[in-house]
């Protein structure tokens, strides 16, 4: 049975996310000509090794190269241009299953109707890139089971579109409520847990917590964190087979 373990020790956010399964993968190229087929105008996809605490690992940036392609964008506009692309049809629903999940909490959060949540964050250009470009990677891995730690998040404020909201972030708490997956808090005075990390979880989880059979570790990936928090910085992915 094929495992992909996922460490969240110092957060997860959707770059991270993609950039620890470009690096377990190893399939940049494809992701690249994956994600040409969404058809997305504006962006250019920048993926490179870099070394953080002496360690390599994947770093991906979204440039955007359109001022226009900031635009917000409802959940049902994005199921079309996901719905309109030519990635598989497995990455299409783990896509908008992620997005869903987003949008639900979002919506709760914000007390309005899904059709009426418009996302700024979310959907904009780099977000749909982490997501969908996640959803592809995942689906060339094909894992039979994907194991989650713990999340760990930190604490106090940050400052958003919205004014200053406490984290976790109201999206996140919202997808956490009643969902059973243990946080840890760090003693870091920020966001380590964004909301596109969070509905990675949720939609991913066949489990929280650690690797409980025997299995030997195949490959090992680290996605790149942007923020200098102290902690380790980067989201660590392992590939292995149970004995």
């Amino acid at each position: 049975m094929k495992i992909l373990y996922i460490d969240c020790s110092s957060g997860i956010s959707g770059d991270m996310t993609l950039g620890a399964l470009a690096d377990v993968s190893g399939q940049e190229k494809y992701l690249m000509e994956e994600l040409k087929k969404l058809n997305l105008p504006g962006y250019e996809l920048i993926i490179e090794k870099k070394r953080k605490n002496a360690i390599q690992m994947t770093d991906v940036d979204v440039r955007i190269t359109a001022q226009e392609e900031e635009e917000e964008r409802n959940f049902y506009e994005i199921c079309q241009i996901i719905d309109a692309s030519g990635v598989t049809d497995k990455a299409k629903t783990l896509s908008k299953k992620i997005f869903l999940e987003i949008a639900e909490a979002e919506a709760k959060v914000h007390g309005k109707p899904l059709e009426h949540v418009h996302f700024h964050e979310v959907g904009a250009v780099d977000s749909i890139v982490d997501i969908v470009g996640t959803a592809i990677l995942v689906d060339w891995i094909n894992p039979d089971k994907i194991i989650f730690s713990p999340l760990h998040d930190g604490h106090g404020f940050v400052t958003c579109r919205h004014g200053i909201i406490p984290v976790p972030v109201p999206a996140v708490a919202a997808m956490l409520e009643g969902s059973g997956i243990p946080v840890i808090s760090e003693e870091v005075d920020t966001e380590l847990v964004t909301p596109t990390g969070c509905g990675i979880v949720k939609c991913l989880a066949d489990e929280i917590g650690s690797v409980k059979e025997g299995w030997t570790i195949d490959k090992v990936g680290y996605g790149m964190g942007k923020k200098e928090t102290g902690l380790f910085g980067a989201l660590r992915m392992m590939l292995g087979t149970s004995i």
